[in-house]
């Protein structure tokens, strides 16, 4: 059920009980029992949501699979006291511990924020608006905690528990009341579009195969290809064109003739263009993103902060050398400097600006925070999902990104090689999607315009304050853990 809930089946109803069944498995179950339940379900829950990761690395992906799965283990172990000898706040204490594990995974060895049980509610636009307080960890945990009353529920109603049971309901019936009622609060929140205050933008979708992305044969092909869409996309009369993560096929100081093509271009359309590209300086190569005026001037580069482990770079090289001979790996150097890009607009007051997250950054909401705390007006996710093939990678990453923009209360928007490319709105709405006639959004090639306004509220609670959320969950764990010491 719970793999159900994630894209691309978008069942996320089954999420608020799919914990249901191995909550009742967990009924006088000893520790270690505890243990291999939750471990046992937590690799059939990654098989079945990172099954794609085998088109990279088979071996690399289940040993991941195993890792993740831990957390899984741990959860059940931590948990199977307060469920044996259960009271009221076991509302509050399990669905803390979920939240705190997934904050712990989400930073651990860099971190693998993905799939958060959150996530599975992208689409459930009343419910996710609390992410704007809470991140995506207030939705963990409401999630959580309504499969934690339907147990509680269930047996108080078994054994006769008319004082506990009427206390979970009420409990549970306020939390979905005040989230709601939140919700639609927010969403009712119209703003007015101002023309002066506004920009249109083009995101370009080259759908690119990954085979083809480094083949020296392909280069003209490639450059091509994003120049045609580009051109069809400029009856847009778009105000900046967005090309995906390493759009460019060579790396630009090694093949300087290329990025002078991608120059005149840009000054033949007189509309600037921000392009994910791979640069080399001082003998170290980062993953880029350019930023070309329209009269084909380089403005400014951002380089990637927060690369993938494993994947651009190898931690620990020397103790890990051996991986290179099981995952594709990289050799890239992470960026120092949180970019804002300054879009000048010749019509507009204030000038736009915006900051961009290449690949799985926008996974990451502290370094989203980060670029909106600094000016950010709007986001930018340039990817590459192409390595993954035709499977639920790619929505399952766009997860984040709707996240990312209710979080921030920004738009965001997205241009990936393969796929999806689109844009959303600040409360999480997904606008539009470059798609086809046939409701295909990944392994097409296209484009799509969309106007998006500049005008922002004030920023959100939690681009303000960070992770305060969890740090309540934090408290509410070792108050449980106090509580129910005997009982573990």
């Amino acid at each position: 059920m719970l793999i159900l809930s994630f894209p691309k089946f978008n069942l996320e109803f089954l999420a608020w009980f799919g914990f249901v069944p191995v909550f009742f498995a967990l009924n006088n179950k000893s520790r270690k029992h505890a243990f291999f339940l939750f471990f046992i379900t937590g690799i059939i829950f990654w098989s079945g949501i990172i099954y794609w990761l085998v088109h990279v690395t088979l071996s690399g992906t289940i040993v991941l699979i195993l890792y993740l799965a831990l957390y899984f283990a741990i959860f059940g172990l931590i948990i199977r006291g307060p469920t044996k000898h259960s009271t009221p706040y076991v509302l509050i204490f399990i669905p803390s511990v979920w939240v705190l594990l997934e904050f712990i995974r989400s930073h651990l060895f860099t971190g693998f924020p993905w799939a958060l049980l959150g996530y599975s509610q992208y689409l459930n636009l009343p419910v996710i608006q609390i992410a704007d307080i809470t991140g995506v960890w207030g939705v963990s945990f409401l999630v959580m905690m309504v499969n934690v009353a339907i147990v509680e529920i269930t047996w108080s109603a078994i054994r006769g528990l008319r004082p506990r049971l009427k206390t979970v309901v009420i409990l549970l019936i306020l939390s979905l009341f005040l989230t709601l009622s939140y919700g639609y609060f927010r969403l009712s929140w119209r703003p007015v579009m101002n023309t002066r205050n506004s920009i249109r933008i083009s995101v370009i979708q080259g759908n690119i195969p990954q085979e083809l992305k480094w083949d020296k044969i392909s280069r003209d092909f490639i450059m091509e290809r994003y120049f045609s869409l580009t051109k069809e996309a400029l009856r847009d009369k778009p105000d900046l064109f967005i090309w995906p993560e390493a759009a460019l096929p060579v790396v630009l100081q090694e093949e300087p003739s290329y990025f002078e093509r991608v120059k005149d271009f840009v000054k033949e359309t007189k509309t600037p263009l921000l392009l994910g590209a791979v640069t080399l300086r001082d003998n170290f190569y980062y993953n880029s993103a350019l930023l070309i005026s329209g009269q084909g001037e380089l403005l400014a580069r951002y380089d990637k902060l927060h690369l993938v482990p494993f994947g651009e770079y190898i931690p620990l090289r020397k103790a890990f050398s051996f991986l290179e001979t099981i995952v594709p790996i990289g050799d890239f150097t992470r960026g120092k400097e949180y970019t804002v890009f300054n879009l000048p607009t010749a019509n507009r007051l204030p000038s736009a600006k915006f900051s961009v997250l290449i690949c799985f950054e926008d996974l990451f909401p502290d370094l989203s925070r980060e670029f909106v705390k600094r000016g950010a007006g709007f986001l930018i996710n340039i990817t590459n999902d192409a390595w993954f093939k035709k499977t639920s990678s790619p929505y399952q990453h766009l997860c984040a990104s709707v996240f990312r923009a209710v979080e921030n209360r920004v738009f965001l928007v997205r241009a990936a090689n393969t796929g999806v490319s689109g844009f959303i709105a600040p409360t999480g709405k997904i606008v539009s999607l470059v798609g086809d006639k046939f409701g295909n959004n990944i392994f097409i090639s296209g484009y799509k315009s969309q106007e998006i306004s500049l005008s922002k509220q004030a920023d959100s609670f939690h681009a303000r304050y960070g992770n305060i959320f969890v740090t309540a969950c934090l408290l509410f764990v070792l108050y449980g853990l106090i509580t129910f010491k005997k009982r573990l």
